[in-house]
């Protein structure tokens, strides 16, 4: 089943075509990624997606369904979630605070309840720590917590971006470069994260720069350059394709 699909999407600012018409499909279940030179549009696209930006042209579906032009919250609510190439963390939060901020889109009973603190509200309140808790042993940052999200490495803060995002419970889960700034070790256990994330039903679309990353954990790469899309296939169909390797990869066979 396809969860996510892009027809004919175009971005255009001003004189500038940063995504032309780009489509493709993203199936439910399995980890897909974009590859491309820096500058070739694949944030944009991103943005695209997850409603940040409004598309010149094109359609983009959701489980089936117009997503186009739909308010960034509406687009989350539904199951359709981003993180972001800059770490975006809530600096004066702890880890678990940070996590919580993410359960709001599942969170019901309103103000009234939330301040008037009810068995309702505290019951979900409970819950939703509960929650937080487990999706920070789930990425590995269990013992850490109580600390503030500055006090923790960047690795740690990638990992935290991550359980923030899972805390939504989303359907398709868009990583913007999560292993950017990442060493070896640490790309290692996001690999692992990751392939965890597809086993609780959960869609990934990344894009990412560390190409031994990308062919180890994804199904299908596409490719794009100057904003077009050149190339789509398995990992190892794209690390083959002389438009890919004349483009991206600078003529090198990846293997």
């Amino acid at each position: 089943m396809k969860i996510l699909q892009l027809d004919n999407v175009t971005k255009k600012f001003g004189g500038l075509t940063a995504v032309n018409d780009v489509s493709f499909a993203i199936e439910e279940g399995e980890i897909s990624a974009i590859i491309g030179p820096n500058g070739a549009g694949k944030t944009t696209l991103f943005n695209l997606i997850s409603g940040f930006l409004p598309p010149t042209s094109g359609t983009v579906l959701f489980e089936g369904q117009p997503i186009t032009n739909l308010p960034v919250a509406v687009v989350a609510a539904r199951g359709l979630v981003r993180t972001f190439q800059l770490v975006q963390l809530f600096p004066e939060l702890t880890a678990l605070g940070n996590v919580r901020v993410g359960a709001h889109l599942q969170s019901t009973g309103g103000v009234w309840s939330a301040l008037l603190r009810g068995r309702s509200a505290r019951a979900q309140a409970a819950a939703v720590d509960a929650d937080a808790h487990n999706l920070l042993e789930f990425v590995g940052l269990g013992g850490r917590a109580d600390v503030l999200a500055t006090e923790l490495t960047y690795g740690q803060q990638r990992l935290l971006e991550v359980a923030r995002a899972l805390a939504t419970r989303p359907k398709l889960l868009l990583l913007d470069e999560p292993a950017a700034g990442l060493n070896r070790e640490e790309t290692d256990h996001l690999a692992k994260v990751i392939g965890e994330i597809v086993k609780r039903q959960i869609t990934v679309l990344i894009i990412e720069h560390d190409m031994s990353l990308v062919m180890k954990i994804a199904s299908k790469v596409i490719v794009i350059d100057f904003g077009k899309k050149i190339a789509e296939g398995t990992p190892s169909e794209v690390q083959k394709d002389p438009d890919v390797l004349d483009a991206y990869l600078g003529g090198v066979d990846y293997v």
